[in-house]
């Protein structure tokens, strides 16, 4: 006999618009998705869920899924398509992390009825706001190297064209500490401009190495803003007219997203026993 697992993918109210954003929705094992009501409750709120293979989903081999890129990128796009369709029913949306499993529904239904205030308090905040990242990098202009002959060399020892050599080292990093500090309060500011604009900040860690991709420069700011809906062209347009006036900066504005990085999950004791 196959048994199947209970994949939630968010937290929301139970309304006809949701209702209607998972009736033709497919989740992460192309299974249908549906809404969970709390066990005890007749409160509105609701799991969006779906039946996932124990063979896939259970501890062991989702541990070893996890490990295969191939399988990691496929089930992170599926799952967002399903949180994503939601926020574009115009439902306050708390996603849940990546696979986020309970033995059965009745484990679902229960897990809401325990988080059930805190929840509803959450949604209750996140309610007309979306996510807006920002990533800054810096790219400050580095004066070229002066050439060796600025400073004649002592043709018995030698001695001046290493003394040269290090006078320019000296000048150079002068230069980029310099040119790096300037930048590094830019971003500063920048910072504080966005979070004039939004009504809350999450900051991540800067990309570093393949995380960074081909994007030129080096990542000083990786964050993410709460901003109520009708608020997001002006965040975007003031942190790009921000950027603009400042030399050395490049900032990409991403989303809107579902609020995942406002999203709190819940505490350990309280989680999945996937």
């Amino acid at each position: 006999m196959t048994v199947d697992l209970v994949y939630a993918y968010a937290v929301l109210r139970r309304t006809p618009e949701a209702g209607a954003a998972v009736a033709h929705l497919r989740g992460v094992a192309g299974e249908p998705v549906h809404l969970v009501d709390p066990a005890t409750t007749t409160s509105q709120l609701a799991f969006a869920v779906g039946h996932v293979p124990a063979a896939d989903y259970d501890d062991a081999p989702l541990k070893t899924h996890l490990d295969d890129l191939d399988w990691l990128e496929s089930t992170v796009r599926s799952h967002h398509a399903v949180v994503a369709a939601l926020v574009a029913s115009g439902a306050a949306v708390l996603p849940l992390r990546l696979a986020t499993v309970y033995p059965d529904e009745a484990g679902a239904r229960r897990a809401l009825d325990t988080r059930r205030g805190y929840f509803l308090s959450l949604l209750d905040r996140l309610t007309g706001h979306v996510e807006l990242g920002v990533k800054i990098y810096a790219t400050p202009d580095i004066t070229p190297p002066e050439p060796a002959a600025a400073t004649p060399p002592d043709p018995a020892t030698g001695l001046g064209v290493g003394r040269a050599y290090l006078a320019i080292r000296r000048r150079r990093q002068r230069r980029n500490e310099e040119a790096w500090r300037t930048v590094a309060q830019a971003a500063a500011r920048l910072t504080e401009t966005a979070a004039a604009l939004s009504v809350d900040r999450v900051a991540h860690t800067p990309e570093r190495g393949s995380l960074a991709g081909s994007a030129p420069g080096t990542n000083v700011g990786n964050d993410a803003y709460l901003v109520p809906r009708d608020r997001v062209d002006a965040f975007r347009t003031g942190i790009l007219t921000a950027a603009r006036a400042t030399p050395g900066l490049r900032v990409e504005v991403t989303g809107p997203w579902a609020p995942y990085s406002f999203a709190l999950q819940p505490e350990p004791d309280e989680e999945p026993a996937a």
